[in-house]
């Protein structure tokens, strides 16, 4: 059952990530990336991780997944046989921002010892 978790979240995972690049009209300058799924179990519900750069534009990135969730439910439906076809939910990569985070530290300590 692990396993065909796991094939499902890559799937949902490319699947997505085509239909962002492709349908979904993002604010000018903003880079959206879908960086990991998490479906449950049972089938009944995806987390879908999304990252934004510039991260000061992330609530807007994510105003427009809430509008158009519907259309993307749908249009993985239609791409995805499968049944039943987890819902989707978008959440704040915060992993990556953390990442960066650090690297910045990181940066300002190598200068500091310059």
């Amino acid at each position: 059952m692990k396993e065909r978790i796991l094939k499902i979240n890559s799937l949902i995972k490319k699947e997505l990530g085509k239909i962002l690049l492709r349908e979904i009209d993002f604010p000018t300058g903003s880079l959206v990336t879908v960086t990991r799924v998490d479906t449950s179990p049972n089938l009944i519900q995806t987390k879908v991780y999304i990252s934004t750069i510039p991260e000061e534009s992330s609530q807007e990135v994510f105003d427009v997944l809430e509008n158009n969730i519907y259309s993307i439910q749908q249009k993985l439906n239609k791409k995805i046989n499968m049944r039943p076809m987890p819902r989707i939910f978008f959440v704040k990569e915060k992993t990556t921002g953390e990442a960066g985070r650090v690297e910045e530290l990181l940066e300002e300590i190598k200068k500091d010892e310059s």
